[in-house]
C-alpha cells in the first residue's frame, strides 16, 4: 500500500498508544496491551474479536479501503528481559490463495524470534547512539574544563570549533572553484568537528600563571607591585636623607646651601619617580622594547639600594629579563611551555582507541599551529604534509586570538586589523591562501562577528 512513516520516510503522523490511562495501565489498546503484559496475542479477525478496541483499526481501513483481518503482537524484549517495543504483524496470507488467514499457532515461535531478533538491533542501535551521545557531551565537557582553567579564555574552544565547521561546510559546497573537489561527508564533518573541540586538549598540562600572563612581570602575581614599592621605598630613604641635611649646620646658616640641596633633592626625586613610571610601562604587554629601552633598563638593574641589611639592584636579574622581552609577555622558556601543547595534545589524541572514521582526529587538532612554510610547531610540517581540515582550524584559531576581547594580555582587536595580521601571515607563507581569501570573500567573518565579537571591533 505504499504506507511508510518514521526513518527515511518522514515523519510518524498517527498518534502515540499510551501505556496508561488515568493511572491505569491501557488494555484497550492491543499494543498497549502486550507492551504492559509482555503477553503474546493472536486474533484470527479484528472485527469479530472482543476485549480490544479497534476503532483506529477500522478506521485506517475505512480511509484505504483496506480490510485488516488476522493480527499478531508479541513484545520486543532487550537483554535485560525488559519490553523495547511491540512487533504488530497484520493478515497472514495463504501462499496459494493469497487470501488473508488466521496466523498458525506453529509459526509464532519463528515470529518471536523475528521480534527478539528487531529487539536486539533496537538496542544496539539505541547503545551506539548513546556511546556517540556520551562521547560527544564528554569532549564538550573536557574542552569546557580547558577553557575554565583560565578566565581569559572561556569560550574559546566552542568559538574555533564553530567557525572550523562554519568554514568546512560552505568549502564542501562549492561546485567550481579551487574547493571544487573538496567536499566532506557527514563522518568526516564529524571528525573535524572533534578535533576542533579537541584541538587545545594539551593545554591541561600548562601552567595557568603562563596562560594568563597579562604582564612580563607577572607570575603568580604581578611583580610589578614589588619593583613599585621598592621605589617607593627608595624614594622614602631620598627623602629622609634630604631633611636629614636641611637640619644640618650648614643649611642652617647658610640660604643659598639650603636652596641648592633642595634642587638637587628635586631633581633626584623625580628621576625616581620618571625610573619607576619607566619600569611599570615597560611591564605592560603593548609596549614594545627597542634597544635605547633595554639599554636603560640594564643601567638601572646596575644599581644598588639599601633594605637595611645589605646592598641591592634597583630590578633583580629575573626581573630585567622579564621587562626585556621585545613583545608581549612570555620569556623564551615561557612561550615553550605554551607551544608544548600541541605537542601534548598529540600525544593524548593518539593516545586514544579512536574508531577508524575517527582515526584523523589527533592530526588535524595537533597540527593546528603548522605554517605553510614549515617554520610552525609542534613538528614543523610543511605545506604538503598538511591537510585542509588542520589549516581551516589553524586560521579559525588564529581569527579568533585576534578578535578575542577576553584576553588580558591585549585589547580587542578591529576585524580590519584582524584580516590584516592575517593577510601577512599569507604572504609569509604560514597559513593557507585560498582558504583565508575564500574566508574573506564569502565574508564568513562577519557571520561569526554578529554572533561573537563586540559591536565596537565591526568595522569592515
Amino acid at each position: 500500500m505504499k504506507t511508510r512513516m518514521g526513518g527515511t520516510a518522514g515523519p510518524i503522523t498517527w498518534p502515540p498508544v499510551p501505556l496508561s490511562k488515568d493511572g491505569q495501565p491501557n488494555f484497550s489498546n492491543v499494543s498497549s496491551y502486550v507492551a504492559v503484559t509482555g503477553e503474546i496475542v493472536n486474533i484470527p479477525d479484528v472485527y469479530e474479536a472482543e476485549g480490544f478496541d479497534f476503532t483506529g483499526t477500522k478506521k485506517f481501513d475505512a480511509g484505504t479501503g483496506y480490510r485488516s483481518k488476522s493480527m499478531l503482537v508479541i513484545p520486543m524484549r532487550n537483554k535485560e528481559n525488559e519490553i523495547i517495543g511491540v512487533l504488530q504483524f497484520i493478515n497472514a496470507i495463504d501462499a496459494k490463495t493469497k487470501e488473508s488467514i488466521p496466523f498458525v499457532r506453529e509459526n509464532v515461535g519463528l515470529i518471536a524470534s523475528l521480534a527478539s531478533q528487531a529487539a536486539v538491533a533496537i538496542t544496539n542501535v539505541r547503545l551506539y547512539r548513546e556511546l556517540e551521545h556520551l562521547l560527544d557531551s564528554f569532549i564538550k565537557a573536557i574542552a569546557m574544563a580547558i577553557d575554565e582553567k583560565s578566565p581569559y579564555t572561556a569560550g574559546h574552544i566552542r568559538r574555533v570549533q564553530e567557525l572550523t565547521m562554519v568554514i568546512a561546510k560552505k568549502m564542501s559546497e562549492q561546485t567550481e572553484g579551487v574547493f571544487k573537489d573538496f567536499s566532506l561527508n557527514e563522518d568526516e564533518l564529524k571528525e573535524l568537528s572533534i578535533a576542533a573541540w579537541l584541538h587545545d586538549i594539551g593545554k591541561v598540562t600548562t601552567p595557568e600563571h603562563v596562560v594568563d600572563k597579562s604582564t612580563k612581570l607577572e607570575k603568580i602575581s604581578d611583580r610589578a607591585e614589588l619593583v613599585s614599592m621598592r621605589y617607593e621605598v627608595i624614594k622614602r630613604d631620598t627623602l629622609i636623607e634630604y631633611y636629614k641635611k636641611l637640619v644640618s649646620d650648614e643649611c642652617v646658616i647658610n640660604e643659598d646651601k639650603t636652596a641648592e640641596i633642595k634642587k638637587e633633592f628635586e631633581e633626584r626625586y623625580n628621576a625616581i619617580e620618571d625610573e619607576r613610571k619607566f619600569i611599570m610601562a615597560c611591564n605592560q604587554p603593548g609596549e614594545f622594547m627597542d634597544d635605547a629601552k633595554i639599554e636603560r633598563l640594564k643601567s638601572i638593574a646596575e644599581r644598588n639600594w639599601n633594605d637595611g641589611e645589605e646592598p641591592k639592584p634597583f630590578i633583580t636579574e629575573n626581573e630585567l629579563y622579564n621587562l626585556s622581552i621585545r613583545k608581549g609577555t612570555l620569556t623564551t622558556e615561557e612561550r615553550t611551555i605554551i607551544e608544548n601543547h600541541a605537542l601534548v595534545t598529540s600525544k593524548i589524541l593518539k593516545s586514544l582507541p579512536f574508531p577508524k572514521k575517527l582515526m584523523r582526529v589527533p592530526e588535524y587538532a595537533a597540527l593546528h599551529h603548522e605554517k605553510l612554510d614549515g617554520t610552525g610547531y609542534p613538528f614543523g610540517k610543511k605545506a604538503e604534509e598538511l591537510t585542509y581540515q588542520s589549516r581551516i582550524i589553524a586560521i579559525a584559531d588564529i581569527f579568533e586570538a585576534l578578535t578575542a576581547s577576553d584576553r588580558p594580555y591585549k585589547k580587542p582587536m578591529p576585524i580590519s586589523q584582524a584580516l590584516k595580521i592575517l593577510g601577512f601571515m599569507k604572504k609569509d607563507k604560514h597559513i593557507d591562501a585560498d582558504i583565508l581569501d575564500f574566508f574573506i570573500n564569502e565574508k564568513i567573518y562577519k557571520e561569526y562577528a554578529e554572533k561573537e565579537i563586540k559591536p565596537s571591533q565591526i568595522d569592515c
